[in-house]
């Protein structure tokens, strides 16, 4: 069965992006020489599933940021072509987050990395992901795109990891629980 997985950062107030989307306090805390853990967490990935917003920013970057394939869940990208440079990388479709887990399932995928505020809060309303690895930036900005939303119910979690790095980012890792 193909499981979700999440690795994502938000400001110590709990928003991924600022309300335009913008994540320009995010970008400016990236420190090549700090190993974030990134690198180790998609290795054992074997695709991408992303939602609009989170496409729609990571196409403004210079190389595209991904090598594996990447499907992009958004009912108004579903019947737009995908721009020549992504093809054979990037697919789009409507399906939901279940529908899209069980076709990458027939299609041998196993592990994929979710990505994307409403698509993250999609997965964990229908009980799709397994594990999340968070880092909190410390900043606040005072406003923007949360994290969370609305759940059914509650969801517990298991903390399996903290660490915190020189600039003062802290990592937190978190399997669901039933």
């Amino acid at each position: 069965m193909t499981t979700g997985h999440v690795f994502i950062a938000t400001s110590l107030d709990g928003f991924i992006a600022r309300p335009d989307g913008d994540i320009d306090w995010l970008l400016a805390r990236d420190d090549p020489a700090e190993d974030h853990g990134y690198d180790a967490f998609i290795a054992g990935k074997d695709a991408i599933v992303m939602g609009r917003g989170s496409y729609e920013k990571a196409v403004t970057f210079d190389p595209w940021p991904y090598g594996l394939p990447v499907l992009v869940l958004s009912k108004q990208l579903a019947d737009t072509p995908v721009p020549a440079a992504l093809r054979g990388n990037v697919s789009f479709s409507s399906l939901d987050p279940a529908q899209a887990l069980a076709q990458l399932d027939k299609d041998g995928v196993r592990r994929v990395y979710v990505d994307g505020g409403q698509l993250v809060q999609s997965f964990l309303r229908e009980g799709l992901i397994e594990d999340m690895v968070i880092t909190t930036v410390p900043v606040l900005i005072g406003a923007g795109r949360p994290l969370f939303g609305a759940l059914p119910r509650d969801r517990d979690l298991q903390l399996v990891a903290s660490r915190s790095f020189p600039s003062g980012l802290v990592q937190s890792t978190y399997r669901l629980l039933p």
